[in-house]
């Protein structure tokens, strides 16, 4: 109880002094408190050091600040293992690549928080115009603002301009800009993938100015109302473009955007030995994957391959014909005089065209040209003294140029009709079988010595009153019996008279369900679609596509097995496309432009979704 009694503890006053005064409370002393150190050894655990005095440590990952105090390993080891648990033990490369992204999102942030809101959105919309019009990065900040900025002095005033000024749209910027909104429109290919588990894939891969291998993925998905097809994504070949190379590109994409390949239905590519390898091409690493992904050779490729061979007298008149073209095109003095002879004759064309075997439609262009100005190319052979001329002499010659001028325009319309979007396997093959039975004909009319099917030869008989064309006609039957023979060889289905998929392209057709091939629950249910008359009126007013996503509701299974059909690509087409637009975007004069965020920008129909975007860049408080 002693302690809970009030003591009387002064002394009394005796008139003597303490000699001992009582001891003073000690003061606290900052300078005795030990200020730790940052280690380079942290980064591996996934801590940077700060600014401040004293410093401390902060987390790249999430962004939280531990006190000076608490810099210690044991600290910073459980931070990470409560917090961050699937980051232990990762390399200290992680780490210091999460600290630099750490630190460009702070940067990002602060000046994000400088800028208003309208001239942040007026960044963005300006960046994506510069790059779905293929312009230089630069373009905006040394052409668009100046000259926003002087039309807003002249017909506004000198406020606006100001204020004008404030949209920041520098070179980085510009980059940046682009690369957020490139990843959006890949962000929301990946979402509908997500939502309907279905896709097909369209894939080729080239090499860009610079040298770099780019490959580039397309992908063809449904969504409520019809098919879409986009850009999946761009990326450019570290090391070798092997089969494998390529698989782990894509699978990684994947991987990261949480697609599997059990939804993939085809993969549509060109023949080449690192896409299809039975052992090493990428077809059979993706077949480990999914075996029952399908894979399509290009249509128009295979087209394209089959009509470069040819009989030896057609193979030498191309030869000569390109010769003579090369021999004016490619020396300028040549090409000046041939062009003035032109202007004097009153020709409707005063340039040849070059050939070149990269370009489909190469052949059918230049041999047109050709044959159009023979006259005038004739006389300035002769006027060059040049042994050519006398190739012009010949009437066998030209008529073979005439008939390879008309063979080749008709090749150029089948290409051409079979390029373009939206394009599926089954449209293509029947273009594809009409063609064939197109030369079918025209043999039988050669049979009779008739050339009345190809213009140009006609026209030039009748002019030149060539009256025995048995020798002609001979060789041109012969080149078209091996281009049929090779076009059925590269197209082995279509003489196989293969019914069983009429019923997709035209439900409302008699007599369909015999040759459907399927069973008696879904021939039924065929029956009855083909004989609702409001569907059929249906059918008429939409695509093909269109119309089984419609009917999907009640003929669930005919709607899945039509998709699955029309979902897969046809051709290569358009990948070639996006590498025509490479070639625009990334030249000789902007070789180090990484080019994949401008392509997906300028190849794809998607619209970028702005305010998403702008959301994700609003300052960010880390806990």
């Amino acid at each position: 109880m002693d302690r809970f009694l009030i003591r009387n503890n002064k002394k009394p006053n005796d008139g003597t002094q303490n000699s001992e005064p009582a001891p003073k409370k000690k003061k606290y002393d900052e300078s005795s408190v030990k200020v730790r150190r940052y280690l380079s050894e942290y980064l591996g655990l996934g801590f940077s050091a700060t600014k401040s005095d004293p410093v401390n440590a902060q987390c790249v990952l999430c962004g939280q600040v531990l006190a000076n105090s608490s810099m210690k390993p044991a600290h910073m080891n459980r931070h990470l293992s409560t917090v961050h648990p699937s980051h232990v033990g990762k390399p200290i490369e992680f780490f210091k690549r999460k600290q630099e992204a750490f630190a460009s999102n702070c940067l990002e942030i602060a000046k994000v928080a400088s800028v208003s809101s309208k001239a942040l959105r007026t960044s963005y919309a300006v960046s994506y115009l510069v790059a779905k019009q293929k312009k230089p990065h630069t373009i905006a900040e040394c052409l668009i603002l100046p000259v926003l900025v002087k039309v807003s002095e002249i017909m506004f005033d000198t406020k606006t301009a100001t204020a004008l000024q404030s949209i920041p749209v520098s070179n980085n910027t510009i980059s940046r800009r682009i690369e957020d909104i490139a990843s959006d429109i890949v962000m929301q290919v990946i979402e509908q993938i997500k939502l309907t588990k279905m896709f097909a894939l369209q894939l080729d891969e080239s090499t860009d100015v610079s040298g770099e291998a780019q490959v580039i993925v397309f992908v063809r998905y449904q969504d409520c109302s019809d098919i879409r097809e986009n850009i999946l994504f761009c990326q450019n070949l570290q090391s070798r473009t092997t089969g494998e190379e390529l698989f782990k590109v894509i699978d990684k994409f994947f991987a990261e955007g949480g697609i599997l390949w059990d939804w993939c239905l085809s993969v549509c590519s060109d023949g080449t030995a690192a896409l299809t390898g039975k052992n090493n091409g990428l077809m059979a690493w993706i077949r480990k994957k999914n075996p029952k992904v399908k894979w399509l050779h290009c249509i128009i490729h295979r087209q394209a391959l089959a009509s470069k061979r040819m009989n030896a007298h057609l193979h030498e008149t191309l030869n000569e014909a390109v010769k003579v073209i090369n021999f004016i095109k490619a020396r300028p003095l040549n090409s000046r005089m041939f062009k003035l002879l032109c202007q004097e004759m009153g020709s409707e064309h005063q340039h040849l065209l070059l050939h070149t075997e990269v370009r489909w439609l190469s052949r059918g262009k230049i041999l047109n040209r050709f044959f159009e100005l023979r006259q005038e190319v004739h006389m300035f052979l002769l006027e060059q003294k040049s042994a050519f001329s006398s190739l012009f002499e010949n009437q066998d010659w030209v008529c073979r140029l005439a008939y390879l001028a008309d063979i080749f325009d008709k090749l150029n319309d089948l290409n051409l009709s079979m390029q373009g979007f939206r394009t599926d396997e089954l449209s293509l093959n029947s273009k594809m079988c009409a063609f064939i039975k197109k030369l079918e004909f025209w043999l039988k009319k050669f049979q009779r010595n008739s050339v009345s099917v190809f213009p140009t030869l006609d026209k030039f008989a009748d002019d030149s009153e060539i009256d025995n064309l048995n020798k002609i006609c001979d060789c041109i039957r012969e080149h078209l019996t091996k281009l049929r023979d090779e076009l059925v060889s590269y197209f082995p289905s279509i003489m196989n008279q293969d019914r069983t998929q009429d019923w997709i392209q035209n439900p409302f057709v008699e007599d369909v369900t015999s040759s459907s091939g399927l069973s008696d629950k879904l021939t039924e249910n065929l029956i009855k679609l083909a004989s609702d008359r409001a569907l059929e009126l249906k059918f008429q007013n939409v695509t093909v596509s269109q119309f089984w996503l419609e009917v999907k509701g009640e003929y669930k299974e005919l709607s899945e097995m039509a998709m699955s059909a029309l979902l897969p690509f046809g051709s290569t087409y358009l990948c070639e496309v996006s590498f025509s637009a490479m070639s625009l975007i990334k030249t000789k004069h902007r070789n180090r432009l990484s080019v994949q965020n401008d392509l997906i920008i300028d190849v794809s129909d998607i619209e970028p979704r702005f305010d998403n975007i702008l959301a994700k860049k609003q300052p960010q408080v880390f806990h």
